[in-house]
């Protein structure tokens, strides 16, 4: 998945956020394959159908985003991602879809190591409130893709090796 061209492969994929007392929220993510940046996020409180389709629009509405021209997105097998309305949206974005092959989490392993380091350095502690954790997920992706130095990129943040990569074109 690593192309070296920002935009091109997108991975995606739902993880659960424990916080307060024994509450559970739902993380949808899409992560720029190349850049390690995320890209797009949805919070939810339920993990139905509308989490994946919220985190494609948030990816759609985003002005500074220039999908390249053979974009695709990758995910599991997962029913949010074989759902025909999923898969006509992604259609409608024209963006190829892509899947992990059954049983094999190695496919998307990129996306499952960031849910790993974001769960390391997100604060749930004081979270107690539906509100607060969307706040402290929004200043955690905020933290990762612009102050979080990554060694495999040059050392460089998720931003500026996205930059790196976009000047180097």
């Amino acid at each position: 998945f690593k192309q070296g061209t920002p935009y091109k492969v997108l991975l995606t994929d739902i993880t659960y956020i424990f916080y307060g007392n024994g509450k559970r929220a739902y993380l949808s993510t899409i992560v720029d394959g190349s850049t390690n940046e995320v890209l797009a996020h949805q919070l939810s409180e339920n993990i139905n159908l509308d989490i994946v389709l919220d985190t494609l629009k948030r990816l759609r509405k985003n002005r500074r985003i220039r999908l390249d021209k053979d974009a695709f997105i990758h995910s599991d097998q997962g029913g949010h991602y074989t759902s025909p309305t999923y898969q006509k949206e992604v259609k409608r974005m024209k963006l190829g879809q892509s899947m992990s092959r059954r049983g094999n989490c190695w496919d998307n392993a990129v996306q499952e190591s960031f849910f790993g380091h974001f769960k390391d350095i997100v604060e749930l502690k004081a979270c107690t409130t539906f509100d607060s954790l969307q706040r402290e997920i929004q200043k955690t992706i905020n933290y990762y893709n612009h102050h979080r130095y990554q060694w495999n990129m040059k050392k460089m943040t998720p931003v500026q090796y996205r930059n790196h990569l976009l000047e180097a074109a």
